[in-house]
């Protein structure tokens, strides 16, 4: 798979709220109310990413979990990538 160029990294971030695109990587940041709900999120969303086959780069203190997406065999931005966060997007989407 291909990384994106900028232009179409910039374009599918349209679709996404609250990402960046920083360093080569889509980034966000999501809070919850405590780290139960952060951890059970978490869980999700580490099912999600095996049936995808794509792991992000991921930290969690408390209840603050960053995310950092890119396929790192392809050296950047891919689809992977975007399609990834959508499901993520839609997981955050269904707790709140």
């Amino acid at each position: 798979m291909d990384p994106l160029s900028e232009k179409e990294i910039e374009d599918r971030l349209a679709e996404l709220e609250g990402w960046e695109y920083d360093e080569n990587a889509l980034e966000t940041t999501f809070e919850f109310q405590n780290f139960r709900e952060a951890f059970t999120l978490m869980t999700r969303i580490a099912f999600e990413c095996e049936a995808q086959g794509h792991h992000p780069d991921w930290t969690n203190v408390y209840n603050r979990l960053h995310i950092r997406l890119s396929t790192h065999d392809a050296g950047g931005v891919t689809a992977k990538d975007f399609r990834l966060a959508k499901t993520i997007e839609a997981l955050v989407g269904t707790d709140e």
